[in-house]
């Protein structure tokens, strides 16, 4: 076991030392503010507070972690053998960095309570951030210092145990559209109608009337073969169906159509059915818990996961309805139209909510790879190329690759083959 000496054992500390041990590294420690038991531990050690004790592994600590609230931080970065690194920890200490400090800052998007402005849905844009300013955004930075930390343990106790993690991919495909003309009612169906032919949209004419008449499927209902080809590459995946009320951002299906019902329920068959929130319940709790109940009764099971519409995060509240509603696990945190690590983890984590000081119950799934910021990039060259950096990121660390598509891009028809590319995601960045 690993202990660690400090000064004062805080939420913050004893949160961030379990992320970085535990959950990354897979090291079992424990803390303790008592002199006389650091120096009685036989085992790895190490001193985090301001001033050695002996000769042990030290790492001086900035205040960050015993502070409380949100303060004015000065933050200069440096690097750390390559690795961009903040919170210097001067010449004493034996890594010269305060990486548990820099991780906090990250993992609890301590800059995302910082004065900002958000864009016209209310996010954080991710021009702000200081992974995106500093240029580390496509590195999971806290995976990458947890380990060269051990490295740097591993020297001065070759004894030390930690259980090695293996490399997750899971697959997430976003159902807030999942038929395009079929299923649509017939006012809605009629104006699309009008609107495609009054601007002259003669393609999408076509094939509205060739769904109606069962000429041709739906191009957004390609469920089944999603879940074969999940099935043939041994994926894990997770379909977020959106079950809200229409609205200007919500435009699913009716959720009082049979036919709907019956999708949601056949997928959850063969894959775990999770709730895209809709849009119109980002800051109505009460709807919130609506959506996932309506959703609950239809494949008559939980619904634990979640994710928020456009990826809309305001923290902390954001993360405080998730909690009310029950929610266990949530996908949203990462940016829409930028690939990367937005907590600066590939990592799953618990959500520390800084006002209240505390860790909230709910673990947040980092994703790095958004179907919207891969059609930004143009042309499959380009896009393959940025899964590639990415992937080698998290595989580098063992983490977690989480991607995200929709069922509408891989259904529509661009210059981009996404079907033969996601099924290349799947076979390649699979392993």
């Amino acid at each position: 076991m690993l202990l660690i000496y400090t000064h004062k054992i805080t939420s913050r500390f004893s949160y961030v030392m379990r992320h970085i041990f535990t959950n990354i590294l897979g090291v079992e420690v424990s803390f303790t503010t008592k002199v006389e038991d650091f120096i009685k531990h036989t085992g790895p050690k190490i001193t985090y507070t301001k001033q050695p004790l002996q000769n042990e592994f030290f790492v001086r600590s900035n205040d960050l972690l015993f502070e409380q609230g949100i303060n004015d931080l000065n933050i200069n970065i440096g690097n750390w053998e390559g690795v961009p690194c903040f919170f210097i920890a001067g010449e004493r200490s034996n890594i010269p960095f305060d990486i548990f400090s820099a991780s906090f800052y990250l993992l609890s998007r301590y800059e995302e309570y910082l004065p900002h402005v958000k864009d016209m849905h209310g996010r954080f844009s991710p021009k702000d951030s200081i992974a995106y300013e500093k240029n580390f955004l496509k590195q999971p930075v806290i995976d990458i210092w947890a380990f060269k930390l051990l490295a740097a343990l591993e020297e001065k106790f070759p004894e030390i145990e930690y259980k090695k993690r293996k490399f997750k991919f899971t697959s997430i495909i976003d159902v807030t559209t999942s038929h395009c003309y079929a299923h649509r009612g017939l006012v809605r169906s009629f104006f699309g109608f009008i609107i495609d032919l009054g601007t002259f949209k003669l393609k999408r004419v076509i094939k509205r009337i060739a769904v109606w008449f069962n000429a041709a499927k739906d191009p957004y209902n390609n469920f089944n073969y999603l879940i074969a080809l999940h099935k043939k590459y041994s994926v894990k995946s997770i379909f977020f169906f959106q079950y809200a009320a229409y609205s200007t951002y919500d435009k699913n299906v009716s959720i009082y159509n049979n036919k709907f019902k019956y999708l949601i329920k056949s997928i959850a068959d063969y894959s775990r059915v999770a709730l895209a929130a809709s849009y119109s319940s980002f800051n109505n709790i009460l709807l919130l818990k609506k959506e996932k109940n309506d959703l609950s009764d239809v494949i008559n099971r939980k619904v634990k996961f979640s994710r928020m519409r456009y990826n809309r995060v305001d923290v902390p509240i954001s993360y405080r309805n998730l909690v009310e509603a029950e929610f266990t696990d949530d996908f949203t945190m990462g940016y829409t139209h930028e690939m990367g690590f937005r907590a600066g983890t590939c990592t799953p984590f618990y959500f520390y909510d800084i006002l209240l000081e505390l860790q909230q119950p709910i673990r947040v799934h980092p994703f790095v790879m958004h179907d919207y910021a891969l059609m930004m990039l143009g042309n499959e060259g380009k896009i393959i190329e940025k899964i590639e950096q990415v992937y080698a990121a998290v595989k580098m660390v063992n983490g977690e690759f989480v991607s995200i598509f929709s069922n509408e891009l891989i259904g529509e028809e661009h210059s981009v083959n996404w079907k033969k590319l996601y099924e290349m995601v799947l076979k390649k960045y699979n392993v």
